[in-house]
């Protein structure tokens, strides 16, 4: 099945998590030794907002329910390039008549 692309803008302003997983031996003496865990020790975390109306809005839904957390798909964060992100939850928000928030997490994710 092909990946598919997270196509909807975000509202600007959302402030992303950079981390890097990281082995470390602390010594007796003090030295500590760091090293990058794996190949891909460093990932993202990005919160993001959505306000749109109600169609687009059950079509964010719809995109959210196919991928169920455990699928991925494309997009491309504020700064960065397109990677695989993966949503584990959302929260969807009625603010009046046909607009609404939505708000997730976008955690990137890596395949072989």
């Amino acid at each position: 099945m092909a990946v598919e692309t997270f196509k909807w803008p975000i509202e600007a302003g959302g402030e992303g998590e950079v981390t890097f997983r990281l082995r470390s031996a602390q010594f007796g003496d003090g030295y500590r030794q760091t090293l990058g865990d794996g190949l891909n020790n460093r990932s993202q975390q990005w919160p993001v907002i959505l306000v749109v109306n109600k169609d687009a809005a059950q079509q964010v839904l719809a995109f959210f329910d196919r991928h169920a957390g455990s699928r991925a798909f494309l997009w491309t964060p504020p700064l960065g390039s397109p990677g695989l992100y993966s949503c584990n939850a959302y929260k969807p928000t009625n603010i009046g008549g046909t607009v609404y928030r939505i708000a997730a997490t976008f955690e990137q994710v890596f395949h072989p």
